[in-house]
């Protein structure tokens, strides 16, 4: 009985004959009672009667040869599998690189026959589009397009822009060489008999293991190339390119690093550095409003002692001078209290009680710089919960004495509380 055979052209892809390990050419012979493995011979050690274990020579068979028409005359079975095996290596619409791998047909045979059987065939118009929706699901994790909307670029081999894209094929949607190019190797001459002792088959099974790690390593790497863009080289360097300079090297050394994260989040981490002058730029310009805030402060204490804004004067330009300013000491009974702090117009005002108020123009400090001050208190007392004397004076870097004033202030009027 006729059967289509269930390998390949090549007769390196069969078993070879269990009777004299030849490899098998068409015609062959298949036990039809022996299994699950296949018992194949070649028709010389059928016709001796080889037997061998079970197998005996009296048990049914199959003869196994593809060289009949299966949908058109003119056409063989083994001719229709060399068909889809060619337009699976080269790609579909390559028919000059199909005929040529086929041998037995032209280009415009092999176009004709595919389109007329494969393609606008009704008998398989319904297999077709559930395998065209089963490889849309597959697409995202398989093939990498370059442009799907587009006649993708062609390049030659070994070409300039080949290189660029690192040989990657978008007719194909593939690379013209894969990690691990000859991960196949190891697997081409493993054949599981049902001979195989223990031992032989567990090395066998280790080896297919090992080629499955293989192979998930080389979609591992698809993935990264498609999901950071990589398959456009000088596209991807102008886009470096609009960085900084030292954005540029910071990119080049956290370059290996993209594998770990996606091309969102390794994107916004170099962006966030690309940003990181701004922040400090921004902090520098609020340190020094900070300070002209604190020395307004002082100003405001001796603006209405004249002598004392004297001295602050003097102190001011020998600062500036360079010089040392000299300490100057006035006596008791010379020193005259200054007069109350007016706080007419001034900031935040409007945010102090009148107990608040009073305690503003006794200590002689503007309603900004006390909010300030009391937030800090408030905020470190609720963390300690508690508050000394010595750790306000810590906090609060002005006169002790007026620090002592707002720390019992605040004491009295039960906003803090002493550790």
């Amino acid at each position: 009985m006729d059967r289509l055979a269930s390998f390949g052209n090549d007769p390196f892809d069969k078993p070879p004959c269990r009777g004299c390990s030849s490899y098998l050419t068409e015609p062959y012979i298949k036990c039809a009672e022996c299994g699950p493995s296949p018992f194949l011979l070649c028709l010389q050690c059928f016709t001796k009667g080889f037997e061998y274990k079970k197998h005996e020579s009296d048990h049914k068979y199959e003869i196994m040869t593809s060289d009949f028409p299966v949908l058109e005359p003119g056409w063989t079975a083994q001719e229709e599998m060399a068909l889809l095996e060619a337009v699976m290596d080269c790609g579909f619409g390559n028919w000059q690189d199909v005929a040529y791998q086929m041998r037995t047909k032209t280009k415009e045979e092999c176009e004709s026959h595919y389109m007329k059987n494969f393609i606008n065939n009704p008998l398989f118009s319904s297999t077709l589009l559930s395998l065209r929706k089963t490889k849309d699901s597959r697409f995202a994790e398989g093939a990498i397009p370059f442009k799907p909307t587009d006649d993708p670029p062609r390049p030659t081999f070994d070409s300039v822009l080949s290189r660029d894209m690192a040989g990657y094929m978008p007719a194909r949607a593939d690379f013209m060489e894969e990690f691990d190019n000859y991960a196949e190797w190891d697997l081409k001459d493993i054949d599981f008999v049902d001979d195989d002792s223990d031992i032989l088959r567990a090395l066998k099974l280790s080896v297919v293991d090992i080629y499955h790690s293989r192979l998930k390593e080389r979609q591992r790497r698809k993935k990264v190339i498609r999901d950071h863009g990589l398959i456009n080289l000088r596209k991807f360097q102008m886009l470096e390119r609009c960085y900084p300079k030292e954005v540029q090297e910071l990119y080049d050394v956290m370059r290996r690093f993209a594998r770990v994260v996606g091309p969102i989040e390794h994107d916004k981490f170099i962006e966030s550095h690309a940003c990181a002058k701004v922040y400090e730029r921004v902090k520098r310009m609020r340190e020094d409003e900070r300070r002209k805030r604190t020395m307004l402060c002082d100003v405001l204490q001796y603006i209405q002692d004249g002598r004392a804004c004297q001295q602050w004067l003097s102190k001011q330009a020998a600062i500036d001078a360079g010089i040392t300013p000299a300490v100057t000491t006035i006596t008791v009974s010379g020193r005259r209290s200054a007069p109350p702090l007016n706080l007419t117009g001034l900031p935040g005002t409007e945010k102090l009680n009148e107990r608040e108020k009073e305690l503003c123009q006794v200590v002689r400090l503007v309603p900004g710089a006390y909010l300030e001050y009391k937030q800090a208190l408030l905020n470190e007392c609720r963390r300690q919960g508690g508050l000394r004397l010595a750790q306000a004076r810590a906090l609060i870097k002005i006169d002790v004495n007026k620090t002592r004033k707002i720390y019992d202030f605040l004491i009295k009027e039960g906003y803090i509380t002493k550790a």
